[in-house]
């Protein structure tokens, strides 16, 4: 039975954009970009500009209390069909609790929006309230596989087309930070100018790779166990970096993903099912599928738990755990990273492994 998480954000924009407004909202979970976008969406539909002075109210709850609050959500609007009144941190507010009585009967003049940065106990009030009475939402963040889809949906929205590897390239860059995806696509579709499709080469231009190195060439070169070609695309790419600091511990985001997907293929049946089937289930367009397979081929459990080990130990060392440069650690993650079978007798800079 699928999870009942309450209206889908692209229901709700609908009614927003079509100024069908309920006089009470519950939007809460881990996902803050949706919410921030509903409630942009919210003010823009039901209020002209020139009444925002007089009917609009954007409070957050670590800064008042309950009863506070709560006037402004049962004043009158002034020459205005309805007031307008955001409740971000409503789970920060001072006796929210209060609020249990407004859900039940809130004021037919007002738009309320209470907003929780996380999910809140739904069994207690005033949560239990909000959730019976007010048209309410849950906003999770999405899994590795909904992202591609997710980033082709946002793109076609900015009026924009974007090519299968492009989309793959951007996911794996920003893994499931929706609001770290729509800032890259920003940045894309102001470097593309007049142009209207997206490719990969706009994605590594904009984030300042090249064609031949980058971190998507690295994976590949990884899959492959092609260690002395993984070597020489990471050191150009921190060679390029104006900060190799933060360069290399986006590799280590992107790789982990990469080996995230590799171990989702490690389950029984998985490199059986049909390309289609499975670029759903990884979370990658189906012209790349092929690629991932073979690699899931060359690593078992083990070496891909031992990658895991490797990469949180490079994200330590990278964010202030140890002294070494970062191409130190970024040339000793890489043996690590490469299949057992492929890893060379010693690395340059750092200790042979028996």
């Amino acid at each position: 039975m699928a999870k009942d998480t309450g209206p889908s954000y692209d229901d709700l924009a609908t009614a927003f954009r079509h100024q069908n407004f309920d006089p009470l909202y519950f939007f809460f979970g881990e996902e803050s970009f949706p919410i921030d976008k509903l409630q942009a969406l919210l003010i823009e539909n039901a209020l002209p500009a020139h009444q925002h002075d007089f009917n609009l109210d954007v409070v957050y709850g670590s800064d008042t209390e309950a009863s506070a609050v709560l006037g402004v959500c049962r004043g009158f609007p002034a020459g205005a069909p309805h007031r307008v009144v955001v409740v971000r941190e409503f789970e920060k507010l001072e006796n929210n609790r209060q609020f249990k009585s407004y859900a039940s009967k809130p004021n037919p003049n007002a738009v309320v929006l209470l907003a929780c940065t996380t999910k809140p106990n739904l069994s207690a009030h005033p949560y239990r309230a909000l959730k019976k009475h007010a048209t309410w939402s849950q906003f999770d963040s999405p899994y590795d596989n909904e992202m591609p889809g997710w980033i082709q949906k946002h793109v076609q929205a900015c009026g924009y087309e974007i090519e299968p590897r492009a989309v793959q390239m951007l996911a794996d860059y920003v893994g499931t930070d929706l609001q770290r995806a729509a800032s890259e696509i920003e940045k894309l579709t102001t470097f593309a100018g007049e142009r209207t499709r997206l490719t990969a080469d706009d994605v590594l231009s904009a984030s300042g790779q090249t064609r031949a190195f980058n971190v998507f060439e690295l994976q590949a070169a990884l899959g492959e166990g092609r260690h002395a070609d993984a070597q020489r695309i990471a050191d150009r790419i921190l060679q390029q970096a104006n900060n190799p600091t933060s360069e290399a511990i986006m590799m280590v985001a992107v790789l982990n993903g990469y080996f995230d997907k590799l171990w989702k293929l490690q389950t029984p049946g998985a490199l059986r099912k049909n390309k289609y089937d499975l670029a759903g289930y990884i979370g990658v367009s189906p012209y790349f599928v092929q690629e991932y397979k073979q690699a899931a081929q060359r690593y078992n459990k083990s070496a891909i738990g031992e990658a895991y080990s490797a990469l949180l130990a490079a994200d330590y060392e990278l964010k202030g755990g140890a002294p070494r440069e970062a191409s130190v650690v970024v040339t000793l993650l890489l043996r690590r990273l490469l299949p057992p079978h492929a890893r060379p007798a010693s690395v340059p800079g750092g200790p042979s492994r028996a």
